[in-house]
């Protein structure tokens, strides 16, 4: 994907400086064709990025097309001009021009910044409906939702688009291997929504470009549906970037997924409002354990690895929570302002409590206390104790020591209850418009991009934006003090350390606008291998 810029008409200095630098060149490699080629070289299957300058420091990151290295393909009128069930629609498609911008808040002499192709049904499509064999696979960890999007991937390739050839790959990037495919039609996934999991199963690793492009080429996939979270979006990416080498006619993409929230750039993953709601179930079980006991203690570890998200949201709405430890905020146990000696206190006040921990909370202390080597999963994630449990025996140990103080701990681990459920409502619906602008970009000729809401508006967003590095829970920012200001927890931290966070935040905003202005490439994420299938 080469880069390009278009000249705007001049406005300040600096502005116009930093279009000039938009209009340069990127000089990276293109992507190895295999995955153990992309691990040898971790960076090399980086994307190049797509940029458009305007007026005002507008910046355009666009995403890939089909005519990028095929120009000579025609275009056809989008069925959905044709389609009953539109016939009141106002405006059926979107327009060229139109954008997401990523920041929404700005102040008056503030440049207009980075912006997103907004999805949605374009008017000229680049396949025709007889000609399209769509693929679907589900990649990584479970999650809430996974059956409803795959469902409305193909009602919405039948119903809107008149495409008749839908299959599922079975058991994750391994399956296009290893695996014959699943026919998939509107009778066989009608009911699938109303199921947890994914019916496709999933895995974790497998991921062989050479091999998964051999597959597409031979079975006459030329459109691929990936959904999975950060390190299959990764994979996606290097499957692109083969099949554009290839020269193939294929559209390559990316349905995030991610329970944790963890995804950036986008508002939220899908799954994740089912996995607060199913959380307060746990909560509020724990808290009527904690109230019914002399100083009760009620333990839950929520999903987590190295976001918080889940645990603040949940403490945030359940209102019961005395304690919320995310992977974000560092704590300490004993001494003064520790944790053990805030949960003391508490129960002494109140005669019990409820901690919200999340899985990736406490790592470092658990592994000093345990002298832990880090071992990986196959994705290559960093494998977590049970930080649950370690801090369960902590605190058991610490009041054994207290003469006429006995404590009644309950602990509950429902996370992969959670992940396991059926999606709520809200998230179904958030299913429905993730496939659905997924498949219009896919028909319009649109590739190499994963497709979310950003500001509250579907965009298509180059891979490379979502993987370079995990959305986290800003413990600086105001939501965190709502958690503080609910639960009434010490933050465990001294006046430097969140200055030092503060100054470390301001300088990470920084250097990606600088990134982004001169062309350097983004500073890769440890699991920038091509490996696929995290969480």
């Amino acid at each position: 994907m080469e880069s390009v810029g278009v000249a705007p008409a001049p406005v300040a200095v600096a502005v116009a400086e930093q279009k000039m630098k938009l209009l340069e060149p990127r000089k990276e490699p293109l992507a190895s064709s295999a995955a153990a080629a992309a691990a040898k070289a971790p960076c090399k299957w980086a994307m190049k990025k797509k940029l458009v300058g305007g007026d005002a420091g507008y910046v355009l990151e666009d995403v890939p097309h089909l005519t990028d290295y095929m120009p000579e393909l025609p275009t056809y009128p989008n069925p959905l001009q044709d389609n009953p069930a539109y016939s009141v629609v106002k405006q059926y498609f979107v327009n060229t021009d139109d954008t997401v911008t990523q920041k929404i808040v700005v102040r008056k002499n503030s440049a207009r910044g980075t912006h997103f192709r907004r999805a949605g049904p374009r008017q000229r499509v680049y396949f025709q409906p007889d000609e399209v064999n769509a693929a679907i696979v589900t990649c990584g960890g479970l999650c809430p939702g996974l059956n409803t999007v795959i469902r409305e991937l193909v009602c919405g390739l039948y119903d809107m688009y008149g495409v008749t050839s839908v299959v599922g790959i079975e058991g994750g990037y391994k399956g296009f291997y290893s695996r014959n495919t699943v026919t998939l039609t509107p009778k066989s996934v009608n009911d699938i929504h109303k199921r947890g999991g994914t019916i496709l199963g999933t895995s974790r690793g497998g991921h062989d470009t050479a091999k998964i492009v051999d597959s597409l080429q031979d079975r006459g996939i030329n459109q691929v549906y990936i959904i999975g979270g950060d390190g299959t979006q990764q994979g996606a990416s290097v499957i692109y970037e083969e099949v554009r080498r290839r020269g193939l006619k294929c559209a390559v993409v990316g349905v995030p997924k991610t329970i944790d929230n963890d995804i950036a750039v986008i508002d939220k993953s899908f799954g994740f409002d089912t996995a607060v709601e199913e959380a307060q179930r746990a909560i509020n079980a724990a808290h009527v354990e904690a109230e019914s006991a002399e100083n009760g203690i009620g333990v839950v570890k929520l999903m987590g690895r190295n976001s918080g998200f889940i645990a603040m949201y949940a403490t945030l709405a359940s209102r019961d929570v005395d304690c919320c430890l995310i992977p974000e905020s560092p704590f300490y146990l004993e001494g003064k302002g520790g944790l053990l000696e805030f949960v003391e206190r508490r129960l002494k006040d109140s005669g019990h409590m409820v901690i919200v921990v999340a899985e990736g909370a406490g790592q470092d202390l658990i592994a000093q206390s345990m002298n832990f080597v880090d071992t990986q999963d196959a994705s290559g994630n960093k494998l977590l104790l049970d930080v649950g449990l370690w801090l369960s025996q902590k605190i058991k140990d610490h009041f054994k020591k207290k003469t006429n103080f006995p404590i009644t701990l309950k602990y509950i681990d429902p996370t992969y209850m959670i992940r396991a459920v059926r999606s709520n409502a809200s998230d179904n619906v958030y299913c429905t418009l993730l496939a659905h602008s997924a498949l219009h970009g896919a028909m319009a000729g649109y590739s190499g991009f994963t497709v979310a809401p950003v500001n509250g508006r579907h965009a298509y967003i180059p891979f490379y934006r979502i993987t370079e590095k995990q959305n986290k829970v800003v413990i600086t920012d105001r939501m965190w003090a709502r958690v503080l200001c609910s639960t009434n927890q010490p933050c465990f931290l001294s006046h430097e350390d969140v200055e030092n966070m503060k100054h470390d935040d301001d300088e990470r905003h920084h250097l990606h606008n600088t990134q982004l202005l001169d062309g350097s490439p983004a500073k890769c994420s440890p699991n920038c291998n091509g490996s696929a299938g995290a969480e």
